[in-house]
């Protein structure tokens, strides 16, 4: 039974405090994990503008955003200039890699693109994505090979790039197995590893969870294991701040559960690309999350 750790990081504090504390934690447990950095300036003040967003204020209250984040990210892009995240991180970012963990991209501009990609064309879509594999290639001197989009947001152009920027998989979606996705009839000849479980931020405060006993709800729905795997996706934000003491419990708990906790390469790597199912991908919506997200539909039969 196989678990991947997906850890999305998406500011300069979550790069600077949460990922050296995660790695250490990761290494503690002997687990492997995919790091998919932010590469970009840190404009999460700019995030406010979600606040007309159907269910965001609500999610904003039940996870505590200023406690998870501090005040000062949530000004970056506003009332301070956003930290450049790829420059200034450059030797965490490496660090991480000398610890021998599976990397990737996140993104470039982690709010312009989960507020943006949805309605944009392939100029502007191509700008942010190769702007985040130029990047990528500067800071570790090759190529990126995976991809995990901010907010599971993609667009027709985007998934198109996941082929033409030579990733071998990607985990942009939300759904129960790897697949090869469809969008409108069109294949897109680069596999998903979708998301399978639920966020820490999507289950607190919701049906009386809370960060005290989340650990202990997520391990109940992880009880009945997938064939092909489990993808989990933390954050620097949380797992590797505030809520590390959440993560601990939940290591442990896969592990006395019969776990093997990999990276997306591990899992990947373990599939047969070519008989994966293919299947429609959609925009839906998730329980605990705002707005629609890139679901794995229906299997495409024909």
């Amino acid at each position: 039974m196989k678990l991947a750790l997906k850890i999305d990081v998406d500011t300069y504090r979550g790069t600077c405090e949460g990922v050296p504390r995660l790695a250490e934690v990761l290494n503690k447990h002997r687990a492997q994990a995919t790091f998919l950095f932010s590469l970009g300036p840190d404009h999460t003040g700019r995030a406010i503008r979600r606040v007309f967003r159907p269910g965001f204020l609500t999610k904003v209250s039940r996870t505590s955003v200023a406690a998870h984040y501090g005040y000062r990210t949530l000004l970056y892009g506003t009332l301070l200039p956003g930290p450049d995240i790829g420059r200034r991180c450059a030797h965490i970012l490496r660090a991480v890699k000398e610890a021998e963990f599976d990397l990737g991209i996140h993104t470039f501009d982690h709010v312009k693109w989960q507020d943006g990609v949805t309605g944009a064309d392939e100029t502007w879509t191509l700008g942010e994505m190769g702007r985040a594999s130029e990047r990528f290639q500067e800071i570790f001197g090759e190529p990126a090979l995976t991809h995990g989009a901010a907010g599971w947001q993609m667009n027709v152009h985007a998934y198109r790039l996941t082929q033409r920027l030579g990733f071998h998989y990607c985990s942009d979606t939300r759904g129960t197995c790897p697949f090869i996705p469809i969008y409108n009839a069109e294949i897109i000849a680069c596999p998903q590893l979708p998301t399978t479980l639920p966020t820490l931020d999507e289950l607190i405060g919701v049906d009386g969870v809370s960060a005290d006993n989340v650990a202990d709800h997520l391990l109940k729905l992880s009880a009945n294991p997938l064939s092909t795997g489990h993808v989990y996706t933390l954050h620097a934000e949380l797992e590797g701040m505030k809520l590390a003491p959440v993560f601990e419990r939940l290591l442990a708990g896969w592990k006395a559960m019969g776990f093997e906790l990999v990276s997306l390469r591990q899992l990947f790597e373990g599939l047969e690309a070519r008989r994966l199912p293919r299947h429609e991908v959609t925009l839906g919506e998730i329980p605990g999350r705002s707005g629609t997200l890139a679901l794995q539909g229906p299997e495409f039969l024909a």
